[in-house]
């Protein structure tokens, strides 16, 4: 992003406050804390903590791209053990120059490989192992997946990462293997020779380390001189299973690393760290200057750190260094790591990953989403669709700064003035981090309207850059003002920016009391959920409108402004945004719940009880653990109604209880029953939606029971996320 302006009289009251602490504290990727050091000094301190050259470009990349792929892809498995035969890899074709089509299309600025994963089975054609591509029938052996990225990636523009990774459990397992194999550590020189291999690269290393390592270190020296430019090694901390007490020799893939991809950063050591998950989760506040209990350009051992709050003052004067550590927020475009296949695991929308771009790189830290291309060496056609339209929307929001020609004014905040008025929803801030570090850690933003300013959002820190979010507002007037900083703050970059809001499908969920909310629909991704409404987060500002009557709802219907008191019947609404129409929802609710009660069921297990069966939540379930009965659960609903029907909505988590049939009971009582009808649903483990049964005639009763006497698919468990009785 280019820098609109600089502000001067902030910069130069900065040089006057600090000109003396500057002559004490200078710049530095790392600054160790002194026993007697202040508060103040400590924070003071922490504002001269800057990002590396290599760090900042990392920075710059902000949306960069994982590559899964290997045997797992073919045996449909996520962490292979290390003994699979490598024909299994059974791969006819590869499409490289698809893949970074599609990466580049979507804004992608990156590519990490996974050139060996947990497994050992490496996609190069290695000197120093035959479990690989060189094993497999793919060009008869002598195919090279990197070197073909490597190429397309060159074609595309697209720079090129590693991952390789440390643990390898082919050479825990194989009765040659190296890992932890304890064999003595002694001088070795890096790359080992291969007769009728040589390298073009003639560098050459002497270490002290064992076998396993040395095995490691000429893994490295291949694919970081025969392969091109390379941007970032990734490590990660995964090691499923350890054998003869084996230990990484850090310090020497460093020095390696360092020489060979001058350029590169290192993922899981000093350079980068873990968001702390992988679903795409953000921290509301992302420091990049975060404190360490040792030194971390001489340390081998890099803990995970998710904390919250990571980086605050609090945090800052426990450490006894101080280092800028940026994040990587990193998941996958499907459910799962690797490729299994296009029916049952599920890909993001494009409303999900365009809003984990804007709260990853909008919040500090660089997104990072795995792609894993399918068994036919291609990325598959729905995730080439969500990179195609996650790309447009980061090209059709941020292509256009709508402050470019705006005027500035340099006081004790700063204001833009635009010529006329614009209309945005989305501002982009971003501190001069390699100079100053980061300082700011409260600001808020306000426009000026009807004749005042009023403010239109407010966040923590900004760092490298902070994408704002809010309902569009439309003025000529802007400012932003600093609420609370470590330093004076040194703002680089401030630019406005228009989301075009799409009116999304709503979601209408009532609880047990009867009170209706309705908002946009969550995503249905159940790998790993990082609790973000994807959908709400975009389009903040859409209005709702409502019927239950059952007419269509238009704007002159009923407008949702919170939760509304609904007794049973069907709603719809429907969302509407520069007067475009969303899809009408509809859903018809039964009887409110809050008065029902257990007469009696048959047993529940510990996690999935009765009421569960009734609580309004359709994300819990009852579940019976006992296989041979014959399941039933029998309910007062408070006082007599009149009913019309019934609800069951199965639990979408657990296939295994589907109610196929049943028997609908009411009785007098609560102790004598009579059937009213016998009810069949089918196709529920490939549809699990609500499924609603008319009565043939309305019955009155307070007391119902349900019997299940067939569980779809001959299971013996019943499972039941919610029972609903409608009522006329």
């Amino acid at each position: 992003m280019k820098k609109i302006f600089a502000l001067s009289a902030l910069i130069t009251l900065f040089c006057v406050n600090t000109r003396a602490q500057n002559n004490v504290i200078k710049l530095q990727n790392t600054i160790s804390i002194a026993p007697n050091d202040s508060k103040a000094t400590i924070i003071a301190k922490a504002t001269h903590v800057v990002p590396t050259k290599n760090q900042l470009d990392a920075l710059k990349n902000e949306f960069i791209a994982f590559i899964h792929f290997g045997p797992n892809t073919f045996t449909q498995v996520e962490w292979g053990n290390g003994v699979e035969d490598p024909k299994v890899f059974d791969l006819k074709e590869l499409h490289t120059d698809q893949w970074c089509q599609a990466m580049k299309t979507a804004g992608i600025k990156m590519v990490l490989l996974t050139v060996k994963h947990h497994d050992g089975f490496v996609l190069w054609q290695s000197r120093y192992t035959k479990h690989g591509i060189m094993s497999t029938g793919f060009e008869n052996g002598k195919g090279d997946i990197l070197k073909d990225l490597s190429a397309s990636c060159k074609k595309y523009g697209l720079k090129l990462g590693i991952y390789l990774s440390p643990a390898d459990l082919f050479q825990v397992e194989s009765p040659t293997g190296l890992y932890g194999n304890l064999s003595k550590v002694s001088k070795r020189t890096i790359p080992r020779p291969v007769a009728g291999r040589p390298f073009g690269n003639k560098t050459k290393f002497e270490f002290e380390v064992d076998d396993y390592n040395e095995y490691f270190l000429n893994q490295l020296f291949e694919v970081l001189t025969e392969y091109g430019p390379v941007y970032e090694v990734w490590f990660d901390g995964a090691n499923p299973k350890s054998k003869g007490g084996q230990k990484y020799n850090y310090a020497a893939w460093k020095k390696l690393i360092h020489s060979l991809a001058p350029k590169a950063v290192i993922f899981g050591r000093e350079d980068i760290r873990w968001c702390g998950n992988e679903s795409g989760g953000t921290r509301e506040t992302e420091w990049n200057v975060i404190p360490y209990s040792e030194n971390p350009d001489t340390a081998s051992h890099f803990p995970d750190l998710t904390a919250k709050s990571l980086g605050s003052r609090e945090d800052l004067y426990k450490g006894k260094y101080l280092h800028y550590q940026q994040a990587e927020t990193n998941t996958s475009i499907r459910e799962g790591w690797f490729y299994r296949d296009d029916e049952k695991q599920k890909v993001r929308s494009a409303d999900d990953v365009f809003d984990i771009y804007e709260r990853a790189v909008g919040g500090n830290s660089t997104f990072l989403l795995n792609i894993p291309p399918n068994r036919q060496g291609k990325f598959s056609d729905e995730d080439v669709k969500v990179l195609n339209e996650t790309g447009k929307r980061i090209s059709e929001t941020y292509g256009q700064n709508l402050f470019a020609k705006a005027t500035k004014q340099n006081q004790k905040n700063i204001t833009i003035t635009t010529s006329k008025p614009v209309t945005i929803n989305r501002i982009v801030l971003q501190e001069d981090i390699a100079n100053t570090g980061e300082r700011v850690e409260k600001h808020v933003v306000e426009a000026w309207i009807d004749n005042k300013w009023q403010k239109i959002t407010s966040a923590t820190n900004i760092g490298y850059k902070r994408i704002l979010r809010f309902p569009e507002v439309k003025a000529s007037k802007f400012r932003l003002v600093i609420l609370s900083s470590r330093a004076t703050p040194l703002i680089a970059t401030i630019g406005a920016y228009y989301y075009r809001t799409r009116p999304p499908q709503l979601a209408l969920n009532r609880d047990i009391n009867g009170l209706l909310t309705i908002s946009a629909k969550a995503e249905d991704f159940g790998w790993k959920p990082h609790g973000e409404n994807a959908t709400a987060n975009l389009n903040k500002g859409t209005e709702i409108y409502y019927t239950v009557n059952g007419t269509e709802p238009t704007v002159s219907s009923k407008k949702y402004t919170g939760p509304v008191q609904i007794t049973n019947g069907e709603v719809k609404a429907v969302s509407i945004a520069n007067k475009e129409k969303g899809p009408i929802a509809i859903e018809t609710f039964g009887i409110v719940k809050k008065d029902w009660k257990l007469l009696d069921a048959d047993s529940p297990t510990n996690a999935h009880k009765k009421n569960m069966a009734f609580d309004a939540n359709p994300q819990s379930y009852w579940l019976s653990e006992a296989p041979d009965l014959q399941h039933k659960i029998a309910i007062d609903l408070g006082h007599v109604h009149n009913l019309t029907g019934f609800i069951y909505t199965p639990p979408k988590q657990f296939a295994e209880g589907m109610m196929q049939k049943s028997i609908i009971q009411i009785s007098n009582d609560g102790k004598n029953w009579q059937t009213v009808e016998n009810v069949e649903f089918g196709n529920l483990v490939n549809d699990p939606t609500p499924r609603t049964h008319y009565f043939k005639k309305a019955v009155s009763t307070r007391y119902v029971q349900v019997q299940a006497i067939a569980i779809e698919a001959n299971k013996k468990q019943l499972a039941i996320a919610e029972l609903d009785f409608l009522e006329k």
